[in-house]
């Protein structure tokens, strides 16, 4: 009985929870492509989003990703640490947020 419940408790720890991603806000400033083809974004995160700098550079995944969004739009973005860069996996243009209300 014992060994039952250990092998029942190993597969639960085995199996990956999903979650949702959690998208954050920020404004796209700019854009720029080093020689290597890799692209990088500048993303200016609004304040009260408890990160120690307002304007963070991320590299892009997949140039297809932000190929619509225009420089000073609002957006939101997941990223994630891949190959030892802030990468950012998903992006997409959002509505401006009103001031001081949530969003």
């Amino acid at each position: 009985m014992a060994a039952a419940a250990l092998l029942a408790l190993a597969g639960a720890a085995a199996q990956e929870t999903k979650t949702d991603p959690v998208y954050t806000r920020a404004r796209l400033m700019s854009s720029h492509e080093e020689p290597g083809g890799k692209l990088y974004l500048h993303l200016k995160i609004p304040p009260r989003s408890k990160l120690p700098f307002t304007t963070q550079t991320f590299r892009l995944a997949d140039r297809k990703l932000a190929a619509d969004i225009a420089d000073g739009t609002p957006v939101e973005f997941v990223s994630r640490h891949l190959d030892g860069e802030n990468t950012v996996v998903a992006i997409r243009a959002v509505a401006e947020c009103p001031r001081f209300q949530k969003c």
